[in-house]
């Protein structure tokens, strides 16, 4: 037993090894988003073993929302100063007036602080794990998500200005918590992580635990079917392209050749248009109506669906994006 708990940290840091020589080019400046919590400090300790000397950054971002938030930045400042490793904190105001509930606010301060830190594409890591893969999985479906939603989480995308990777997505919370014992670590818990009043940690601390009691393997077999619909999610993309090249005019589409999809495929090839452009796709119900009205409307009618970052307005025959509100 002693000695299988011995190869843990070997074995775990030979897996991100691998992942970061395949996604890391040589001599890339990478981030690493730094929470002070077990997963990122374990991923901070592994980082730092690698070859990545010199190259390695971190991001502490103090979202202002607990009265330990300055005593959690001290802490990161110590390890990453131990480790020789640079350090950023960056102190945000989370916008709790935007209607997107306190998760989605701060993930949004977050993700804006990651950003101007690591530079327009830079490389972030991120220590999200197979059960935070879970997680992200059940919430997406309890809201309706569609196909990309249901995929979660990537090891590697693009998003939010940046490139980002996670090591440890395929790892599971029991693999780093002996990792972090075997190697005698320290982090912060944050108090928040047991309101379960919060979506996520309700799913976390509540259903997880009772699927997996009812359901051995659930939070494994929740990441593999993320990964079944990311390769669904990929083949819609590709679909989409195609009638892309159909229908486009310019950054406009055509509509008589929108009409000659089916409506799915209209619904899918908008969806991903919008992702292109960075915008948000609206709820489903928002947008099947806006396809019905793209495929009923007179010459004379001009369906418009008004978007958080701008309009999509079908205007002479031809269905614009326009930027703004």
């Amino acid at each position: 037993m002693a000695g299988s708990r011995n190869s843990l940290p070997t074995e775990l840091l030979r897996r991100v090894g691998e992942f970061a020589a395949a996604r890391i080019a040589p001599g890339a400046t990478v981030h690493l988003g730094l929470s002070g919590g077990r997963d990122s400090i374990v991923l901070l300790d592994l980082l730092s073993r690698l070859p990545l000397a010199g190259r390695l950054a971190a991001i502490h971002v103090n979202h202002g929302l607990s009265p330990r938030g300055d005593a959690w930045a001290d802490f990161c400042r110590g390890v990453c100063a131990r480790l020789g490793v640079p350090l950023t904190v960056v102190p945000v105001v989370v916008d709790l007036a935007a209607g997107q509930g306190l998760e989605a606010a701060a993930r949004a301060a977050r993700y804006a602080a990651f950003a101007a830190c690591a530079g327009a594409g830079g490389t972030l890591l991120l220590a999200q794990h197979r059960g935070d893969q879970a997680e992200t999985v059940l919430f997406n479906l309890l809201r309706g998500s569609g196909v990309a939603g249901a995929a979660g989480m990537r090891d590697e995308r693009d998003g939010h200005g940046l490139r980002l990777l996670r090591p440890l997505l395929g790892t599971a919370r029991a693999e780093i918590d002996a990792y972090a014992q075997a190697r005698g670590l320290a982090w912060i818990d944050d108090e928040s992580n047991d309101d379960t009043q919060l979506s996520r940690n309700f799913l976390r601390h509540r259903i997880l635990p009772e699927l997996n009691a009812r359901f051995p393997g659930a939070e494994a077999a929740l990441a593999r079917a993320a990964g079944h619909f990311a390769e669904a999610a990929e083949l819609l993309d590709a679909l989409a392209e195609v009638d892309w090249q159909r229908v486009a005019d310019g950054d406009a589409a055509r509509l008589p050749q929108l009409r000659q999809l089916t409506p799915a495929r209209i619904r899918n090839l908008l969806r991903w248009r919008l992702r292109q452009l960075g915008w948000q796709p609206p709820a489903a119900s928002r947008l099947d109506e806006f396809v019905r009205q793209l495929q009923d409307a007179a010459p004379d009618r001009h369906p418009e669906l008004q978007l958080p970052a701008g309009r999509m307005r079908l205007s002479r025959a031809r269905l614009h994006w326009l930027p703004g509100g």
